[in-house]
């Protein structure tokens, strides 16, 4: 393909360019909150009757907090329960009919709420009611305003990107069974590892059917870029922010001192497979679930999905995410240096040079009164 050397052509799209617009008001909503969690019931309720009575929305709620005893024994649930819909995870005919989500919880109930829809996902507005709290950026003390704020589209969007994952068994390669491979969109990390065997993981990792390398060790992480804040971060990886297209490869306590963790793109096509000569079978879980063993001959495929999560913002793409490092991570948090009182000593060189001697020679008579020390 040829392109005019006169046209700028080549665009690097601006994270503030996304932002929430509604074609049309929205008129419903799924409220998720945090399981077994007795605190969260107060806002829980006080939401969903400021929705329905203030805002007269459609309000669903799933089906199993409807059942939930510490909500149907709430004092203010008895003239809520006839104006709210039951939601169920796979009930296709009702998720084209939610405008957006409001989660309650933490950064586990944003994770659960991504599991419930496999394709496009509505905007989700996350309120802080957790422990952590890093993809929650929303507090609940002034919620009339911030909810208000979004349903008039004055609101920041991060497209946060999902990897689509499939396992295909032996026989499912072959063509000798018809059951479906089993198929998953993950917002943090899919984790290959050794599972409760004794012996490292041994797997080979292909990148558009080349074979790059093979994994001894305990395993391997695959995340996305807002799962790289999440278990990759601690397996030693950096923090990318959520709007760069990439996948990340973390290895997790590998058996070689040269594995450092990688970023690739995002259109790339990763498959996992355990190396023909691994001591053991390994494990695979999908955002902390869904565990499945692994065998010889199974294969995983890992790729960006088309159905990235619009997480909806507080302030902006920039300001959320580095308020989250700084909250939640305490990144680059430690005590300042002291200023000096005389200005005269951030004149010259000179000074830098004499205290740069002096430290080094107090260094060497310091070691020679240790050496002489031991000597004695």
């Amino acid at each position: 393909m040829k392109f005019p050397r006169d046209l700028a052509i080549w665009t690097i799209q601006d994270p503030a360019s996304q932002r929430l617009t509604w074609y049309k008001p929205p008129l419903s909503v799924l409220v998720i909150k945090k399981v077994r969690d007795a605190q969260v019931i107060q806002p829980f309720i006080q939401l969903v009757k400021w929705l329905t009575i203030e805002k007269r929305m459609l309000v669903f709620v799933e089906a199993s907090v409807m059942e939930d005893s510490l909500v149907t024994n709430h004092s203010g649930f008895p003239m809520l329960k006839d104006k709210l819909m039951s939601f169920r995870e796979g009930q296709d005919d009702l998720t084209d009919k939610i405008d957006f989500i409001i989660c309650l919880g933490g950064d586990g109930t944003l994770l659960y709420a991504s599991s419930l829809f496999q394709q496009s996902v509505p905007p989700v507005m996350a309120f802080h009611l957790g422990s952590l709290g890093f993809l929650t950026p929303f507090k609940f003390d002034n919620f009339q305003d911030q909810v208000t704020h979004v349903l008039e589209g004055h609101a920041a969007l991060t497209l946060r990107s999902r990897i689509r994952c499939i396992i295909m068994r032996k026989d499912q390669e072959t063509g000798k069974t018809g059951h479906p491979p089993t198929n998953l969109l993950v917002l943090n990390e899919v984790v290959i590892d050794r599972g409760p065997s004794p012996y490292l993981s041994n797997i080979d990792l292909y990148l558009d059917g080349k074979r790059i390398t093979s994994v001894q060790g305990d395993g391997l992480i695959v995340s996305t870029p807002t799962g790289s804040t999440a278990y990759a971060v601690a397996a030693g990886a950096s923090m990318i922010h959520p709007s760069v297209p990439a996948i990340m490869l973390t290895p997790i306590c590998p058996h070689s001192l040269s594995f450092r963790p990688i970023v690739v793109p995002a259109g790339v096509e990763l498959k996992i497979k355990l190396n023909c000569e691994a001591r053991n079978t390994c494990w695979v879980s999908f955002d902390g679930r869904h565990q499945q063993e692994l065998l010889v001959g199974d294969s995983l495929r890992v790729t960006t999905s088309i159905y990235p999560v619009p997480s909806i913002c507080a302030e902006d793409q920039i300001a959320d995410w580095f308020a989250s490092l700084d909250e939640c991570l305490r990144w680059n948090d430690r005590k300042r240096q002291k200023h000096f009182d005389d200005p005269e000593d951030l004149s010259p060189t000179d000074h830098t040079s004499d205290l740069t001697h002096s430290s080094s020679s107090d260094t060497l008579d310091s070691l020679s009164e240790r050496n002489e020390g031991c000597d004695n």
